[in-house]
């Protein structure tokens, strides 16, 4: 199966929390967050949302940071992706 986003929406696959820190302190399961960066895997079109003109600007395989309580998490096929719309994205991570 395959995501397709409608409107301004962006397809987010999180990328892996890492279980120690910079300064080497090992963290437990229950203390570690959930990352807010993640790879863009689909796009929406944009188009016309809510009455205004809406030009996508992040595209597949950019790294983003996300609004942290932004969007629907989904599972499908064994793998989670999170929903959330082009302007619950903050930032864009350039190498």
């Amino acid at each position: 199966m395959k995501l397709v986003p409608l409107g301004d929406r962006v397809v987010l696959k999180q990328l892996v929390a890492e279980e120690t820190t910079k300064s080497g302190i090992v963290l437990p399961g229950q203390a570690k967050e959930k990352p807010q960066q993640a790879e863009v895997v689909a796009v929406g079109p944009g188009g016309m949302v809510d009455g205004k003109e809406v030009t996508m600007q992040v595209k597949v395989g950019d790294k983003v940071i996300y609004s942290k309580y932004a969007g629907t998490e989904v599972k499908l096929d064994d793998e989670e992706f999170i929903i959330v719309k082009q302007n619950d994205i903050v930032a864009v991570v350039e190498d």
